[in-house]
């Protein structure tokens, strides 16, 4: 990584020195694909999104602890200045406390996120972290719900641009230009032993220990959330794909982008969760494809 690009991490993300570190791969992946600088960012007319998301409570679960949200306002809502928002979040606790706190986290991030009068990053920040206080606070208050806790990733899209805020292990991909990318990085002790050099992403791939989550919402009263401090420019074509390790654990990231480059997003959604669970279903599964096309 050059220098110059390591210089530029303090202003992409909230953190201070030392949480710089767990966001290289994803600035630099996030680098490499924007458009030129000579290319400006399409603006609604110019692209329109096509969205589904898809959850499945897998073949061993009988609870669904996932989560996950797509709203898109009329023109003539309130809240259409803010464009577009994806949510995805996977709950743990025991119980039905991963449900419940999946379940705070999407409808706490939404609601928050528009009725905010601020940017997007720094909208999706304040919804991010209101939703890790109310959640703490409603574990810390019932037995029940005791240690739960959730993994959230949003995507925003406002003309043309995109801005995603992100904790724990779920994933946010761009498939671009024939590639895929991850945009987001794993919250997880088995990540972290990668960006150590103790284990390669393939090692990990399969670890016993890769569900063991380092950040999450709720299980602390502060929560480390990562956040792009700038917007990223969407170009027609992309196909950005938010998804549980319920999918990204038994489906590889080729998989993924040939589905949703080969298929429209209710399709390659719904072929997605169908291979996860030829593969096991051991987990919830949830995934959504929000694709940028031109307009009709």
């Amino acid at each position: 990584m050059e220098w110059s690009l390591r210089a530029n991490l303090m202003t992409w993300w909230k953190g201070d020195r030392e949480r710089a570190p767990h966001t290289r791969g994803a600035i630099s992946v996030a680098r490499r694909v924007q458009a030129p600088d000579d290319e400006p960012p399409i603006k609604p007319p110019s692209y329109r999104i096509v969205a589904a998301l898809r959850s499945d409570v897998g073949c061993h679960r009988r609870v669904n602890e996932d989560c996950c949200l797509y709203s898109e306002p009329d023109r003539a809502d309130s809240g259409a200045g803010k464009g577009s928002l994806a949510i995805v979040a996977d709950g743990m606790g025991g119980h039905a406390a991963g449900e419940v706190a999946s379940r705070m986290a999407v409808e706490i991030v939404n609601r928050l996120y528009y009725a905010s009068s601020a940017d997007a990053s720094t909208a999706l920040e304040r919804a991010f972290h209101e939703a890790n206080r109310l959640i703490h606070k409603a574990a810390q208050s019932n037995a029940r719900l005791d240690g739960m806790g959730t993994t959230c990733t949003a995507l925003a899209l406002r003309n043309g641009l995109a801005v995603c805020a992100h904790i724990g292990d779920s994933r946010l991909y761009l498939a671009r230009g024939g590639a895929i990318y991850l945009m987001s990085e794993d919250h997880s002790a088995v990540m972290e032993l990668v960006r150590r050099g103790v284990l390669s992403r393939e090692t990990a791939r399969g670890h016993a220990d890769r569900n063991i989550i380092l950040r999450a919402l709720g299980t602390r009263p502060e929560a480390e959330v990562v956040t792009w401090r700038e917007p990223f420019p969407v170009r027609i074509g992309d196909c950005f794909v938010l998804c549980s390790d319920g999918l990204s654990d038994p489906v590889t990231d080729e998989e993924i982008k040939r589905a949703v480059l080969s298929a429209e997003p209710a399709a390659a959604c719904e072929q997605l969760i169908a291979l996860a669970k030829e593969r096991g279903g051991y987990d919830n599964i949830t995934v959504g494809a929000l694709k940028i096309v031109a307009p009709e």
